[in-house]
């Protein structure tokens, strides 16, 4: 990764675009060990983690799928096994994320396109799901993300995600930045010779919405809460919303 981003990564978050950019740069050196790396930082239970969100989602016949920042295509996938009549879109802002994606064997219903979460190119109300693993946390614009489920969402729509959760807790939100930033950062060392590449979950986590304020943002958007299932001490939530009919 380019050596500023490993001097001044906090300076890339914002605006927008700029953190848009980071996203692109950060998640295309991070690709080739992606999946490795999901297992180890989350102890070998990121797998158990997607299925356990994909098993929460509705028991719909034929759904309209979208998977957002699908990466390597994991939850794409277990979308597309759950939903066999249906049909399964996972978008990714990384070519070579997608690149990986569609070196797996993939099911009919199941196809990949380079896309920005905070624009999809899917019409208003078209989905009957949208799901997202370690998603909003990575928004160029939080809001903007939000906004664009709403929209492609049908009305009774459900949206399920995987993530950090931030805790309200100051004092907990201190812990969990100091146990991140050695964990990710060890393995940022040990995988690319830059502790920065896997320290960025933690200052992401930092400018991200404690778990009260990011219901009360979903709240806003037409998003309420159905479900929600922590892991790992509460670091790690499933969180399924519906929209509003």
């Amino acid at each position: 990764m380019s050596e500023r981003f490993s001097l001044r990564i906090e300076d890339w978050f914002y605006p927008p675009d700029r953190k848009r950019t980071l996203n692109l740069r950060l998640f295309t050196e991070v690709a080739p060990r992606y999946d490795f790396v999901t297992r180890v930082l989350s102890l070998g239970r990121d797998r158990a983690w997607k299925r356990g969100l994909v098993k929460s989602l509705p028991g719909v016949d034929s759904p309209f799928c979208i998977d957002i920042a699908c990466g390597t295509g994991d939850i794409s996938l277990l979308l597309a096994e759950k939903y066999r009549k249906g049909e399964v879109h996972g978008i990714d802002l990384t070519p070579l994320m997608l690149t990986l994606a569609n070196q797996q064997a993939t099911p009919r219903n199941l196809q990949y396109s380079q896309q920005d979460m905070c624009s999809l190119g899917f019409p208003d109300a078209s989905a009957d799901i949208v799901t997202g693993g370690y998603a909003l946390r990575n928004a160029p614009d939080l809001d903007g993300a939000l906004g664009e489920i709403s929209r492609v969402l049908k009305p009774g729509g459900v949206a399920g995600f995987l993530d950090f959760s931030k805790p309200p807790s100051r004092f907990m939100q201190g812990l969990w930045q100091g146990v991140l930033r050695i964990w990710g950062g060890f393995w940022g060392l040990l995988l690319h010779g830059n502790p920065s590449v896997y320290i960025y979950i933690a200052e992401s986590l930092k400018r991200f919405p404690d778990r009260d304020k990011l219901r009360a943002n979903m709240i806003n958007h037409g998003l309420e809460l159905v479900h929600s299932q922590r892991h790992q001490l509460g670091l790690i939530e499933i969180l399924v919303v519906k929209k509003k009919a």
